[in-house]
């Protein structure tokens, strides 16, 4: 099969001793500890961390950047710098301050210095423009805006918009073709430049529980929402992922591509540098062929994934370098199980540590155990219940309660929200509230909603299946889009395909589409070869009805595929691009013309 899932677990699985579970237990221990800090010590902040390095060990290089280095003592003092101008333009605790900038040191130090006044950033999605920009900003209210002269120009589009034409200040950060402040704007650096350099009282009074950033979500179903996070959940993760998972140590040097904006990089890759006192090596953006020779400059051992990123260096041409670097484990959410072990092997990882976690989720799961092809484990309680792929909502019975799927079968995630593990929510109240789901076994118990289809592994793992609204019901079965993806990109014509369902006059459900790239031309493709092997590898439910293909897929600035627009125009897309379909009986796909397209809206066509 294309897709090599791990259905369950159980205690040998876990409690095996291998190498690679024991080798730094005692990083495994200092997580847990700071597990337990992050709860009880309330001024346990990213300013008191990152004061705390810089005082211990000043000259360990904190941050590296195209071919530049900060030491902790260096990343320290700019950060007290950045603070004190944003103090003294007027921004306190509590306040947010919107952050439009790439992927550069001076985000990554804002992020920092205004940490150490209890304020927030608001991490801007640098693919935004418009309406969706200026939406995103006026959802978290900032009193101020730091903007890179690489984006100026994405503000200056909106800048008299009602949302954000209050912004005072501007501050201007040189960048791109554009070195002096516009009108209007003021020079961030030249202020920061003539602040003092020692840490702020400020940052010894700001509150675990106090927001450090907001992140925006994706877009891929609406308009974008602001996820709130703590210093305490920030810690959380850091502790979790970065000791437990990682199991980094200061020697480590961690290798982001990924944008700020996005919590795999802000979160998961720099709270884990930040708890370890490890390195953090910052890259302006991902390329497939740059990322192996820039992994072996900043000597990197460890770098964040998104799963299409891995799909892209796999789909590279293989070269005798690959397995020249230094990397010995690596971390991220997606990664598929039918390229897992063709990613470990070709590139030699030893340690692949998957998680699965939201951006406004209050739980994560993560694979400290190092097994193949699961999304981890989690200690707090959550619970995968039976659902409806129709209505998209749990089951319930009588009484108004759900049912826990059995091992191995496939259910939606739901997170137990409690004292330890809270729900912080966006900042549309009502929009938190619709996450929630209260009295699921009993009166008074609350859990979120991950919106996510997982399978019960057992021993308090799971391995991602699918989103709920992506998973749809063909023919009387549920149709995982992930299983189809997975089977489609085995074929060798495919160089990548989403999958989604669509509506069919006189059909009930819908009926599985791909938008698929071909790995060369559209000419290539046996159709009928292609039937073959997708009867192979999957029941004749899942089998896509109808094929698209494009010359490349759409996403967002966090990787994720653009399926809503896919879905509206279903098998009748714009321009007169092809679409091939699958009729009930034939062993090929077919171009869909004029004379299939009218008995298949009339009902004649058996699919």
């Amino acid at each position: 099969m294309a897709e090599a899932e791990r259905d369950t677990l159980n205690v040998w699985d876990v409690l095996k001793p291998t190498p690679d579970k024991l080798r730094g237990a005692d990083r495994l221990l200092k997580g847990a500890g700071l597990l337990l800090q992050s709860k009880f010590r309330d001024r346990m902040t990213i300013a008191t961390l990152l004061e705390a390095h810089a005082g211990r060990r000043p000259e360990h290089p904190a941050l590296t950047f195209e071919g530049q280095r900060w030491t902790y003592a260096q990343f320290n003092a700019l950060a007290n710098r950045y603070a004190r101008t944003f103090k003294a333009g007027g921004i306190g605790a509590g306040d947010v301050v919107g952050v439009l900038l790439d992927n550069r040191p001076e985000a990554l130090i804002a992020v920092a210095g205004l940490a150490k006044l209890g304020a927030a950033a608001a991490m801007c999605n640098t693919k935004q423009r418009g309406e969706v920009l200026a939406h995103s900003l006026g959802t978290v209210e900032p009193r101020a805006l730091l903007v890179g002269g690489e984006l100026y120009a994405a503000f200056d589009a909106i800048r008299d918009d009602p949302r954000v034409a209050g912004l005072d200040p501007v501050w201007f950060v040189p960048g791109g073709d554009l070195r002096t402040p516009p009108a209007g704007c003021r020079d961030f650096l030249a202020e920061a430049r003539n602040r003092a350099a020692g840490n702020l009282d400020d940052a010894a009074a700001v509150s675990r529980d106090a927001t450090c950033f907001y992140i925006f979500t994706s877009g891929t179903t609406g308009m974008p929402k602001a996820s709130r996070m703590s210093h305490a959940r920030w810690l959380r993760g850091g502790a979790a992922m970065g000791l437990a998972g990682l199991r980094l140590t200061p020697a480590d040097r961690f290798y982001c591509p990924l944008p700020l904006y996005h919590n795999n990089a802000l979160t998961v890759s720099w709270s884990s540098v930040l708890c370890a006192g490890a390195t953090f090596a910052l890259a302006p953006k991902f390329s497939v062929s740059n990322f192996w020779p820039d992994v072996r400059r900043h000597q990197a051992t460890v770098f964040c994934y998104i799963g299409e990123l891995c799909r892209y260096l796999l789909a590279a041409e293989p070269s005798a370098d690959d397995r020249d670097h230094a990397v010995r484990a690596v971390i991220g959410n997606g990664l598929r199980p039918d390229i897992w072990d063709a990613f470990k092997s070709r590139f030699g990882i030893e340690r692949i540590c998957e998680f699965y976690g939201a951006s406004e989720g209050n739980l994560i799961f993560v694979n400290g155990f190092n097994m193949d092809r699961t999304a981890g484990f989690c200690p707090l309680p959550f619970a995968v219940v039976d659902y409806d792929p129709e209505t998209e909502a749990p089951v319930s019975d009588e009484r108004g309660r759900m049912r826990e799927v059995g091992k191995g079968e496939v259910g939606l995630l739901l997170n137990k929200v409690t004292d330890f593990a809270p729900f912080e929510g966006y900042t549309d109240r009502r929009a938190s509230e619709a996450k929630l789901f209260r009295g699921v076994f009993k009166k008074d118990d609350c859990y979120f909603n991950t919106g996510d289809l997982v399978r019960r592994q057992g021993m308090r793992h799971i391995a991602f299946v699918d989103r709920l609204g992506d998973t749809f019901r063909w023919k009387g079965e549920n149709v995982a889009t992930t299983q189809v993806e997975n089977a489609l990109n085995a074929h060798p014509a495919i160089e990548e395909s989403v999958v989604y369902g669509v509506e069919v006059p006189h059909n009930d459900g819908r009926a599985g589409m791909a938008a698929i790239t071909p790995a060369n031309d559209i000419a290539d493709i046996d159709w009928a070869g292609l039937v073959a092997h997708l009867r192979e590898e999957l029941p004749g439910y899942a089998i896509p009805v109808f094929i698209r293909p494009r010359p490349e897929q759409e996403v967002t600035g966090t990787m994720k595929y653009r399926k809503v627009e896919l879905k509206k125009q279903a098998y009748a897309p714009e321009d007169d691009e092809p679409v091939y379909v699958l009729v009930a009986g034939d062993e090929r796909y077919a171009r869909l013309d004029d004379e299939t397209r009218r008995a298949l809206e009339a009902g004649e066509l058996a699919l």
